[in-house]
């Protein structure tokens, strides 16, 4: 079995994300800001180790990575999910989240490839499961610059793939509206009440775990792409 370090792991995505794969038997490495959180997970899962990370520090990742091939002698998958989402329309120039964004969903994705890239080159094999977001593919109002974000995690995904070599495969995760709490961090009242409304509708967090792990279970020779999924009523 694989082992896997996954980013944004204390909740949402990356959580259940974590449970899948660990009761598939991988090895699960879980970072995250919320250390209590990860010892929560880590405890009920079992199979899993756990470290704070911030991926917002190039040098926080870089250790995150080379710990967990320190502990278990490779990393066969990174899933780069860590995101935020303070969604704002731009008139209220909310730089300070615009930036927050920019570096989490961005530069936080940049930093797992530059950690991650060199050793699976060393290794001749590796996978990146990089989330992105519906976003990537549709904007909306008060959602430009997440969605900014999102189609640059699709962009560096894509160059990646190409990039990387024929030997590590790269697959882009887009869910549309899912059971997280990314719309917690909202500070603006418009952009609030506009999302209650627009996550009426969900899938569960689990739904994009299994796509997760379905790209990941697919033999070497055979590198799944890009993956959306969303509610069957979402537009």
């Amino acid at each position: 079995m694989s082992v896997v370090v996954i980013t944004g792991a204390s909740s949402g995505i990356g959580a259940a994300t974590a449970r899948e794969l660990a009761g598939a038997g991988h090895q699960v490495v879980l970072g995250a800001r919320r250390v209590e959180r990860l010892r929560e997970l880590a405890s009920e899962i079992g199979n899993a180790a756990y470290r704070r990370l911030d991926v917002t520090d190039a040098a926080d990742v870089r250790g995150f990575v080379d710990w967990a091939v320190a502990s278990h002698g490779r990393v066969d998958v990174i899933v780069n999910n860590a995101g935020v989402m303070p969604l704002s329309a731009l008139d209220r120039l909310k730089v300070d989240e615009w930036n927050r964004m920019i570096d989490v969903n961005v530069r936080g994705v940049l930093h797992g490839i530059a950690a991650g890239l060199p050793v699976m080159r060393r290794q001749g094999g590796g996978h990146f499961v990089n989330v992105a977001s519906i976003g990537a593919h549709q904007v909306s109002p008060t959602a430009a610059v997440y969605c900014a974000t999102k189609y640059a995690v699709w962009a560096l995904s894509e160059g990646l793939r190409q990039e990387a070599g024929p030997d590590i495969r790269v697959t882009t995760v887009s869910p549309g509206v899912t059971e997280s709490e990314l719309a917690d961090s909202i500070t603006d009242d418009d952009a609030a009440e506009g999302m209650r409304t627009y996550r009426a509708k969900t899938i569960p967090a689990a739904a994009v775990a299994r796509a997760i792990a379905y790209a990941i279970a697919q033999p070497a020779e055979v590198d799944v792409n890009e993956i959306i999924l969303r509610p069957t009523a979402q537009v």
